[in-house]
């Protein structure tokens, strides 16, 4: 039954759900933000919050009470694949709290279009994107780029953190999105990054149309290039259907996909370094050169987006009055998936809280219509496949290249007796490894 929250438990579900998560930067994380949601747990009260509202009004949605907004919180797994599957319609993925934060940076990205314009310009993207292909045509270029970059990171040195990481891995994206001779263009990336600052904002900041303009043109500038092995070429071969499609316009959200991937390679490299069983089984298929053969390297991605999200609301409006367990809510309703819920409570998944790329073989994670690590439905993420092939090449050279041992965060490294849980949260900025190359092999991961 659809019942409407008290004022008490609305508060708490923006008080102790909704808040820290905005705060924690949902276009762009923000350090100081993540270390504190880290070190409070404030994930896991959220967790704890759901799991509470779902034994008070049973599988929803619950309405919070909100003045001038009709949101609909959901509980109920089955809720969630009804709405993800009816995208865009009944349920837009354009909802206005969605195009207020996107348009700080990505006016014209399909995510922030509403229908009939948002049909061509997700067509292009799947089309570039090669959606439908477990492994892109870039695949070989792909390989390369990411084995030399990973490469230079590692040599001379003895561990590895976030900073380091970071700068790696931006290079890999604007190569492969770009072009080489994106490599060192750190002004593209960074305008981006000043954007989506601005973006976690919202309705709160007016649009900074001059610098985002500047930034655009910046950004056609490399893709006009249409460097050979790029997605910048992918991207000239393809005609679009017309002219509203905006190619060009599409690649903010690209680059911004990535920055999220860049926080699970490092997030799974640290769930490998202290979980030696998985570390043996991914060590061994990181030594087969067919990106097509990695399934298990690639399963360990998946499983920490599902133990992290890095989208940890996705949001739907109605278009149309919809029925919900014999209510009726009014066009307009913003629908919240709340992921870390729905990938975190151990009444909904039974291998909530443990590192478990296995369930992404033999389809136990595929059977739970709650697990969105990439969204799903007709608006799945477009660059799944390219974004788990970049993200597991990277792993598999970490593994090719030595072995680590986790120095933070301490919440992932007490690992000392079978009822230890995985925390709710865990701050990618924190994360620190000791490296020791293969030459001088050292302790296992």
């Amino acid at each position: 039954m659809t019942r409407s929250a008290g004022l008490g438990d609305t508060a708490r579900v923006i008080g102790e759900a909704l808040a820290p998560t905005i705060a924690g930067g949902v276009i762009r994380r923000r350090p100081r933000a993540m270390a504190l949601i880290d070190r409070l747990g404030l994930d896991r009260a959220a967790l704890r919050l759901f799991a509470g509202l779902r034994a008070r009004y049973g599988p929803g949605p619950v309405l919070l009470r909100i003045p001038g907004r009709s949101i609909a919180l959901l509980l109920e797994p089955e809720d969630v694949r009804r709405v993800l599957t009816s995208t865009p319609s009944p349920f837009s993925p354009a909802a206005r709290e969605k195009r207020a934060a996107l348009n700080h940076f990505e006016p014209h990205g399909v995510l922030a279009t509403p229908m009939p314009e948002r049909a061509p310009r997700r067509r292009y993207n799947e089309q570039v994107l090669e959606s439908e292909r477990p492994v892109h045509s870039l695949a070989e270029r792909v390989r390369e780029v990411v084995g030399e970059e990973t490469r230079l990171l590692l040599e001379d040195t003895t561990e590895l953190d976030w900073d380091r990481h970071a700068r790696t891995w931006w290079r890999i994206v604007r190569r492969v999105v770009l072009g080489d001779h994106a490599r060192d263009q750190d002004e593209v990336t960074d305008e981006l990054t000043a954007l989506r600052l601005r973006g976690n904002w919202a309705f709160l900041l007016p649009k900074a149309k001059r610098r985002r303009d500047a930034f655009q043109k910046r950004l056609n500038d490399h893709l006009d290039r249409a460097e050979p092995g790029s997605l910048a070429a992918v991207i000239a071969e393809h005609e679009p259907e017309n002219s509203a499609v905006d190619p060009f316009g599409q690649v903010p959200q690209w680059l911004f996909a990535f920055d999220a991937a860049g926080m699970v390679v490092l997030r799974a490299l640290a769930l490998l370094a202290t979980h030696p069983d998985q570390a043996a089984a991914a060590r061994k298929e990181s030594a087969v050169d067919d990106a097509r053969a990695w399934a298990y390297i690639r399963a360990c991605v998946l499983d920490t987006l599902r133990l992290w999200p890095t989208t940890p609301l996705l949001l739907r409006e109605s278009t149309t009055a919809t029925s919900w367990r014999g209510k009726q809510l009014p066009p307009e309703t913003l629908f919240v998936v709340f992921a870390t819920y729905f990938h975190r409570d151990a009444e909904l998944v039974p291998f909530a809280d443990t590192f478990t790329p296995e369930a992404w073989l033999d389809e136990r994670a595929r059977e739970l219509p709650g697990l969105v690590p990439f969204s799903a439905g007709p608006a799945r993420c477009p660059g799944e496949n390219l974004v788990l092939l970049v993200a597991s090449a990277m792993l598999v050279e970490f593994l090719r290249a030595g072995e680590y041992r986790l120095l933070a965060p301490k919440t992932l490294r007490s690992r000392s007796h079978a009822r230890d849980r995985l925390p709710a949260t865990v701050d990618n900025f924190g994360i620190r490894l000791a490296f020791t190359p293969h030459e001088t092999r050292g302790s296992s991961a």
